[in-house]
């Protein structure tokens, strides 16, 4: 299959472009829109960290965070404030912005707003949610379930692609080992970049203990860097993560977002394994050991 190319903005914002040998591509911010306060200056300190990396940005909060464990969760500040607090983002920093929806009927209004909308890994198979993500017209960040092995995500990107969407990021945010348990297997990597599409990498949700502390998850963020290095390795196009000023009190995902001080250091370890992975391939030829 042809390496595709998928370019991320549209209107007067900064186009990001995620492919085969293009520089590595970050998707990030806090989980949730908390205010627009605070996601004003998560932004501007994020911006500010990715211009000194140099490392193209799309970013990324949720208006509504429909799959929290408990019914009392914070679940965002809902559809119409947040998708107006992300376009206020766009037009003042020039980025690309970023929402998941986890009702069909968002899909529209979403894409109106965001230049890639993303659909949970909990849905990815759910095929009205497909439908409706490609009907926005705008790339789509399609992210694999923790129940589904990466081959099968050959079947949701055919649903994307039924109702009119060529342009895919498929992303891996672990797998389910036994109870509260996440584990990550790199080969899925090449195999869900068998379909074509750019792959990416969510590194803080990787480290997630899924309700492991009861009506919360908990995680093992020390991990993130090893697992960015390693990811970066084996060959991503894009690397999301959530970041927060204030982890502790984060209002959504407190025990996986990362302290955004560390951003800089994780985002220039990352960029240094994609340009060495991408030497070796320019030395060395195409990773292109198959069975006999």
């Amino acid at each position: 299959m042809t390496p595709k190319t998928i370019e991320v903005g549209y209107g007067n914002v900064s186009k990001v472009k995620i492919g085969y040998k293009l520089p590595l591509a970050f998707i990030g911010g806090p989980c949730a829109i908390e205010s627009k306060e605070h996601t004003f200056m998560m932004a501007k300190r994020i911006k500010e960290i990715c211009d000194r990396v140099g490392i193209p940005w799309i970013f990324k909060a949720c208006y509504d965070k429909d799959c929290r464990s408990a019914p009392d969760s914070f679940h965002g500040l809902g559809i119409e404030g947040g998708l107006q607090i992300l376009a206020d983002v766009r037009k003042e920093f020039g980025i690309p912005v970023t929402s998941d929806f986890s009702d069909p009927s968002w899909g529209a209004a979403t894409g109106e707003v965001c230049d890639l909308v993303q659909v949970p890994a909990y849905l990815c198979r759910q095929t009205s949610i497909l439908r409706a993500a490609a009907e926005t017209g705008r790339p789509v960040h399609l992210k694999k379930g923790q129940f589904m092995s990466p081959w099968n995500m050959k079947n949701s990107v055919r649903k994307l692609e039924a109702h009119g969407c060529k342009a895919v990021i498929l992303t891996d945010r672990g797998t389910f080992f036994g109870y509260n348990m996440l584990v990550n297997d790199f080969k899925c990597f090449p195999i869900m970049a068998e379909t074509g599409y750019p792959v990416c990498f969510d590194a803080t949700h990787s480290i997630q203990l899924p309700t492991s502390m009861g009506n919360i998850s908990g995680g093992q963020r020390e991990y993130i860097p090893h697992l960015v290095r390693g990811a970066c390795a084996v060959g991503i196009n894009a690397l999301f993560m959530e970041v927060h000023n204030d982890p502790p009190n984060a209002m959504s995902d407190a025990n996986t977002v990362m302290d955004i001080k560390y951003l800089e250091n994780v985002l220039s370890q990352a960029k240094f394994m994609h340009e060495q992975r991408l030497e070796l391939l320019e030395k060395f030829g195409e990773d292109n050991v198959h069975r006999d």
